[in-house]
């Protein structure tokens, strides 16, 4: 999707830059595929923030998607490209011949009018954009999205504005995938996956041009430590422009945790099993 700029007018309209929304549709999204979104900001049941920086926002209308994409051997049509406001990717409302309506993630290049489908056997020419099928019968190297972990789970991979999975490898009943970050891992091959990538890949050059864009978003400001006292955060005090702790301090959370170069993702024995590659090279410890 192309980006607009404006004719500043105002100091905020110089600095901005948006996608265009000309090709979305202008109607209200389907209601029978909606349902209201609570807005916690930031707390938890017990009323206290365990996410910062979140509050505000305009009220939103949760969009149900079709991870799954469990009605095989059913041509649907293509009759809408949206906005969603809960994504950054654009979604693409489809019609089935029996008559339901689905949300499913808009890949780049699809237009309305379009036929779609999902099965589970195909020939070499029915390998399209926005066609579902098992890993195991999808052509190497063809780029995917909307990628299962688990068969039968619903997608996981591979949902955001522009980007895709790269199908490298099918043996032993596991298929090996090339993430966007580098990163190879495998999956069980009977995981369902998607033709094509995600649109909207302008999404991420976007420039918001003013704070309140994003209060719209929900997201509150962010306060930096180092500009902080040293009662209310480790890098605060000191002066000038310097950390605390006497000029030694390393970049940390106001609870000690380092900020930059600390692994916080937690171990998984079943997942990380399945990497054979991480995104900055290295392969797993213990593999070969």
């Amino acid at each position: 999707m192309p980006l607009k700029s404006f004719r500043p007018l105002t100091p905020t309209q110089r600095y901005t830059t948006l996608n265009s929304n000309k090709s979305l549709s202008k109607k209200r999204p389907e209601r029978s595929l909606t349902e209201t979104e609570h807005k916690s900001g930031g707390r938890n049941a017990y009323g206290r923030i365990t996410s910062r920086r979140r509050g505000g926002g305009h009220k939103q209308l949760y969009r149900i998607i079709d991870f799954r994409r469990d009605i095989l051997d059913m041509p649907a049509k293509v009759q809408s490209i949206e906005y969603d406001p809960n994504r950054s990717a654009n979604i693409a409302l489809v019609a089935y011949t029996n008559g339901q309506k689905r949300y499913i993630i808009a890949p780049e290049g699809l237009e309305v009018g379009a036929s779609i489908n999902a099965s589970n056997t195909a020939t070499r020419n029915d390998f399209i954009v926005g066609y579902n099928y098992p890993l195991s019968i999808i052509p190497l190297s063809t780029r995917i999205h909307a990628v299962e972990l688990v068969p039968g789970q619903g997608a996981q991979l591979a949902r955001s504005a522009g980007t895709s999975v790269q199908l490298v490898a099918v043996e032993n009943g596991m298929a090996q995938l090339k993430m966007p970050s580098g990163e190879l891992r495998l999956v069980n091959a009977k995981c369902r996956a998607t033709v094509g990538e995600v649109g909207n890949s302008d999404h991420g050059s976007q420039k918001l041009g003013k704070a309140g864009r994003n209060r719209w978003l929900g997201k509150r400001p962010r306060v930096r430590g180092i500009v902080m006292n040293p009662v209310d955060h480790p890098n605060g005090g000191g002066n000038g422009k310097s950390k605390g702790g006497g000029g030694r301090q390393h970049p940390v959370s106001p609870w000690g945790q380092l900020a930059k170069g600390f692994p916080t993702r937690r171990r998984s024995k079943s997942s990380n099993a399945l990497i054979i590659v991480h995104h900055n090279g290295r392969k797993p410890r213990g593999r070969k």
